[in-house]
């Protein structure tokens, strides 16, 4: 038996197949083509997964409910921002260039905090990755949680797997019309939810709900969510399995993340090799394996492929296939873990005899602590930029054309513009000065150059940027020098800010 598992266990670099499963044989590529020639893809397998109950199952149901009710219900979630800013939770307004989240508020500006958060989400994939396989894949990825949301509803209109697969065979009549119209109709109502509730993001949730229902919202609201019915109604009714193995590239990148220390479900072949019926192995039990060949492994698969086979690309790491075989094991009093979550190097030493490792301390090494480290290092630096962030900003642009002004006294004026950005949502009085350009005064376009001094106040409104009309005169003898533009909010904050400035002159 040793030289048979020696046959069917590839190598550790060469365990995962990367490649989409093979037509069946030459004779049926040949078959469905025109005029006999090959027939360039695979007609697709239709998938019924089976039902099954255990501790993965339930923790894909955990994720499914999570995941959806955060999708579905977060657009309706309130927040208390004050009078001048909205009050739904999280909410990207396109209109006024803000991204709000609970009590964060981006700008434009600050799109490095987005930089950043996308930077994080790439390397947690990378170390979920590396840790515990495809993990996003099995229990967080848009494409499995709307499929296995399908599934359940396959389920509930057709029946289990069987009565799906006799319904599929059937010929077309009034029974099959009516329980594909019903559950095609479930289908386009889970699909235009989802569609609905991704523009609810991008405006207010109630209002939008009112305006789209009664005709007067954008043109763009209706096409977003006819786009995304259809898209849903397509990819997760039908396509399913489809969009992992052929359309998705993250499983092919996925698997130069792995290596022989990742954990991954894995069927430990010299336990289960070679298989037979539970009848020939109870009667030889010293000529077979444990697998008693039952296939409901392969059964309770989302994407159907058989895990017996090795690592593939069709393997979502979901862990159903664990629960299918555990539950066979029990039943024909055999040990746990013919299927199980396992690195390579760990069923090696299982090989030999060693005794099994737990799971959790195949996460405890370098790489992962390195990905660790820098993911939380990157959200720790954000968590820091957020909260020593100042609420008001000034930047300052300085006219070219002309450089500067003689005015009829010989002093020397400049023109700016100055943009002050409130950020908190209410108004504020802010007070501007000049920092150097010693003797220097500026006034603006409310005021006349009789009022000129070297501080103004302003309020400027709540989460609002407001530019100003600057002007800086000095006097006949000023040098070509720096300064600087200051802005201090009369508050009990006292947030202050400056911008560097350049004062031209004549030369002599």
């Amino acid at each position: 038996m040793n030289d048979l598992s020696k046959a069917r266990q590839p190598r550790a670099v060469d365990r995962i197949d990367t490649r989409p499963p093979a037509p069946a044989s030459a004779t049926s590529r040949a078959a469905g083509a025109p005029g006999g020639g090959p027939q360039l893809f695979e007609k697709r397998k239709a998938v019924h997964p089976q039902k099954i109950d255990g501790r993965f199952r339930r923790f894909k149901w955990l994720m499914m409910l999570i995941t959806l009710g955060i999708y579905y219900a977060t657009p309706w979630i309130r927040w208390d921002r004050g009078p001048y800013a909205p009050d739904q939770a999280v909410l990207i307004d396109l209109a006024h260039r803000r991204f709000y989240m609970f009590g964060i508020e981006i700008w434009p500006h600050e799109f490095y905090f987005v930089a950043g958060l996308l930077v994080m989400a790439g390397i947690g994939l990378f170390l979920v990755t590396s840790a515990v396989g495809r993990a996003w894949c099995g229990y967080s990825c848009p494409q499995t949680v709307w499929t296995d949301l399908f599934q359940h509803v396959d389920r509930f209109v057709d029946g289990d797997r069987n009565a799906q697969m006799r319904l599929a065979k059937a010929p077309w009549g009034p029974k099959k019309i009516a329980k594909r119209s019903l559950k095609w109709t479930i289908y386009l109502v889970i699909a235009f939810w989802t569609g609905g509730a991704w523009i609810m993001y991008f405006a207010d949730a109630p209002t939008l709900v009112r305006d789209f229902w009664s005709g007067e919202a954008a043109a763009s609201a209706y096409i977003t969510v006819a786009i995304l019915t259809a898209t849903t109604f397509t990819l997760g009714g039908f396509m399913r399995e489809q969009v992992c193995i052929y359309m998705c590239p993250w499983p092919r990148i996925q698997s130069a993340m792995m290596d022989e220390k990742s954990l991954t479900v894995t069927y430990k072949d010299w336990r289960g090799e070679p298989r037979a019926s539970l009848k020939k192995s109870q009667a030889k039990p010293d000529l077979f394996g444990a697998c008693i060949d039952c296939n409901q492994c392969v059964s309770v698969c989302p994407t159907g492929i058989d895990i017996r086979e090795g690592p593939q690309v069709g393997c979502i790491t979901c862990g159903l296939c664990i629960d299918a075989c555990d539950r066979v094991m029990d039943e024909v009093g055999r040990p746990r873990g013919l299927i199980d979550y396992a690195t390579l190097e760990d069923c090696d030493r299982e090989k030999t005899g060693a005794a099994a490792r737990p799971p959790w301390k195949a996460l405890l090494r370098p790489r992962t602590a390195v990905y660790f480290l820098a993911w939380g290092g990157i959200g720790s630096g954000l968590l820091f930029a957020l909260g020593t962030r100042s609420h008001l900003d000034i930047s300052v642009a300085q006219d070219r054309n002309p450089p500067f002004m003689l005015m009829s006294d010989g002093s020397v004026r400049n023109a700016y513009t100055i943009k002050l950005r409130n950020m908190e949502s209410r108004p504020r009085a802010m007070r501007i000065a000049l920092e150097g350009l010693p003797s220097a005064t500026m006034w603006t376009d409310e005021i006349g150059r009789e009022d000129a001094a070297r501080a103004l106040t302003r309020t400027i409104p709540a989460d609002r940027a407001q530019p100003l009309r600057v002007y800086v005169i000095a006097p006949p003898e000023t040098r070509e020098q720096d300064f600087a533009f200051s802005v201090t909010s009369l508050d009990e904050q006292a947030e202050a800010d400056s911008s560097q400035a350049r004062f031209n002159a004549p030369e002599d």
